[in-house]
């Protein structure tokens, strides 16, 4: 069943640099997660003019705002927007206000706006009015707004229990020994505090310090939805404000870019629509060709232009519905030869392949009441041949394994963590000690395999930094966490998305010493738009999904990964959200002059359709080639490993 959301990046957070820790999260002032339109860098007040009893001047791309004859002013950019993102740092003394009006518009007695305000106080948009001389004489606080809602806001409802938009639910206190923590996003007076705001059609976005959204929706009849105006910096309360880092964007302008694939890979597109986020492979009905599943449907090899229901088909609208098909798995669970499917999402679902039967499959919820994350693996941790689910779920992490004597009741659950350890994003499996057994891992460590005759008991947990909380989101983790041995040195490695929701790829370079204690060096292979060493110069967000194969056939694995558009609907909640949907692949090259001897080389794939919470890498055409599947809001695709080939 999907979502319907019927509601409504960038200068973000703190980079994560090579050496640096992920919890020593910093403001750093480049910052950028997306290219502006203009960066303010000038000594000059040129272009702007200035409303109301502060005196203003400029330096070298610093904005300083001092009190003269009263406490409260704004410098107004000459010119107007409708929609516009912005971001910047300012420093505010504790009894001092800092903030920018929006949609500043001319009125019989002075002026309207909408002001988003950061004080000691208070962070919080209002609707306001000034009088001649700009001095904000009224302020009324706007409802609230935003979320992953859709990015138009409805008019205010009239039952007052369905006033709040959509908010995550919190989050229990986390563990006392957990490596990563949320920053600290608060106000901090006399320093240098990070601030994005974006103002789009009748909705008002904000982060402070990287931290989560607070927003607003803006109803009245000229600043509203209509509304049209310049943007300026305020300050009021005692004491000097300054600004600095002045990045602006018209965010009304959105750019597709030329279409673009690699040369190794031949694009096939075998359905337009949005069924899925995932995507895989079988045999399905055992002709002896490969076929593919994604969402309601299967397609049949070897040319995939066939295709078949497993349940109804809906498509969903990208802008506003969510599918509800993240990762989805084939095994033959009942043991009849035919392979079944499992569908991973909010919950898990298995359907059985009917076989010879012209008919849809039997559903059957196995994990229910279990509130799970978005990435799951499938493999075989206690060695029996039969693969299990891993996944975390309840803030646990956790894997499950079917009834043996019949798959389709409900299956059993066994806790690896303890409570708090779960997280909704990135997952992985992997031998990290070397011992032969599978250990799984999330952005918190790793969970050492206990051997079979102890797996259903707890784990021994060993906390390790392999992910990193994301820009304005209170998550951590990627997807799918790759453990092999990067750089050739014996020791398996950890390769991952930092943030699903947020920017940075990296890996982890595993150390051992003569005890055998395992700690990590982070060596990043790309991060935000400031970061200066990203590989190949490529920069994307939204890397929710991704896989590992030897798309080269040197006998490596390589990370095989993309941007998830639109990831959390049509709207600013999200950095970065109207970036290119690109799809790559990075080669793992071994390189002893590399930091952690080895690097990561992309190659662009494709930069039009991304990748869901999942991608498929299989020899579709039996020629000892790779070729990558991906089902996204753009569609399901086939990338043949081969040029010639269609």
């Amino acid at each position: 069943m999907r979502y319907f959301i019927l509601l409504l990046c960038m200068l973000g957070g703190p980079i994560w640099c090579m050496g640096q820790s992920a919890n020593d999260q910093t403001v750093n002032p480049y910052d950028q997660t997306f290219i502006p339109d203009h960066t303010f860098e000038a000594s000059s007040l040129q272009g702007w003019h200035s409303l109301g009893q502060r005196a203003w001047k400029a330096d070298q791309g610093t904005i300083t705002a001092t009190p003269e004859a009263g406490e409260s002013g704004s410098l107004v950019l000459d010119t107007p927007y409708q929609d516009i993102g912005i971001s910047l740092l300012f420093k505010c003394p504790a009894q001092g206000e800092a903030g920018i009006l929006f949609r500043l518009t001319k009125t019989s007695s002075g002026y309207k706006a909408v002001l988003l305000s950061v004080s000691q106080k208070e962070v919080a948009p209002f609707s306001v009015t000034l009088n001649d001389q700009g001095i904000v004489t009224s302020r009324q606080k706007l409802r609230r707004a935003g979320g992953i809602s859709y990015r138009i806001a409805p008019p205010p409802p009239k039952n007052q229990a369905a006033r709040r938009a959509f908010r995550f639910p919190p989050r229990p206190a986390p563990p006392a020994d957990l490596p990563i923590h949320q920053p600290d996003a608060s106000f901090k007076p006399d320093a240098w505090n990070q601030l994005e705001v974006f103002m789009d059609e009748n909705v008002l976005r904000s982060f402070l310090n990287d931290g989560e959204e607070i927003g607003g929706a803006v109803d009245d009849t000229l600043t509203g939805i209509d509304g049209y105006g310049p943007i300026a910096l305020y300050a009021s309360g005692t004491g000097t404000v300054q600004f600095k880092h002045i990045l602006y964007k018209d965010i009304a302008v959105k750019t597709t870019p030329p279409e673009k694939i690699s040369p190794r890979f031949t694009l096939q597109r075998i359905s337009d629509m949005y069924y899925s986020w995932g995507a895989i492979s079988a045999d399905f009905n055992r002709d002896g060709q490969l076929d593919i599943v994604a969402g309601a449907y299967i397609y049949y090899g070897p040319d995939f232009t066939r295709r078949r229901e497993i349940y109804p088909a809906i498509a969903a609208n990208p802008s506003n519905e969510f599918n509800n098909n993240h990762i989805e798995d084939a095994y033959d669970f009942n043991g009849d030869g035919w392979p079944d499917l499992l569908y991973s999402a909010f919950s898990t679902i298995l359907y059985i392949n009917p076989g010879k039967s012209l008919r849809r499959w039997k559903r059957y919820e196995v994990l229910p009441g279990a509130r799970q994350g978005e990435i799951t693996s499938f493999v075989d941790i206690d060695g029996d041949g039969k693969p299990e689910l891993v996944y975390a779920a309840n803030n646990y992490v956790r894997f499950a394994q079917p009834d043996p004597s019949d798959p389709t009741k409900p299956w059993k659950e066994h806790n690896v963590s303890g409570e708090g350890y779960g997280a909704a994003h990135g997952i992985g499996t992997g031998d990290i000690n070397g011992d032969g057994r599978i250990d799984i891992i999330n952005a918190y460590g790793w969970w050492e395999n206990p051997g079979p005759s102890h797996i259903t008991q707890p784990w021994t947990y060993h906390p390790a930094v392999l992910g990193r909380y994301g820009k304005r989101t209170n998550h951590v983790g990627g997807s799918i966490m790759g453990v092999y041995d990067v750089n050739g040195d014996g020791l398996n490695d950890v390769v991952c998305s930092l943030n699903a929701h947020g920017f940075g790829l990296a890996w982890f370079e595993q150390h051992k010493d003569g005890s055998g204690k395992i700690s990590f060096t982070t060596h990043m292979i790309s991060d935000d738009y400031s970061y200066p060493d990203n590989a190949g110069g490529v920069t994307f967000s939204q890397s929710h999904g991704n896989t590992f194969a030897d798309v080269d056939g040197d006998g490596i694995l390589d990370l095989i990964i993309g941007k998830r558009y639109w990831t959390h609907l049509d709207n600013y909640y999200d950095p970065d959200p109207y970036g290119p949907p690109v799809l790559y692949w990075y080669k793992t090259v071994r390189d002893a002059s590399a930091p952690g001897g080895a690097k990561f080389v992309p190659e662009l794939i494709h930069n039009r359709s991304g990748a869901g919470s999942q991608v498929t890498a299989v020899d579709l055409d039996k020629d000892g080639k790779v070729e990558v599947i991906t089902s996204t809001d753009r569609g399901t695709f086939i990338f043949w490993n081969r040029p010639s080939h269609r």
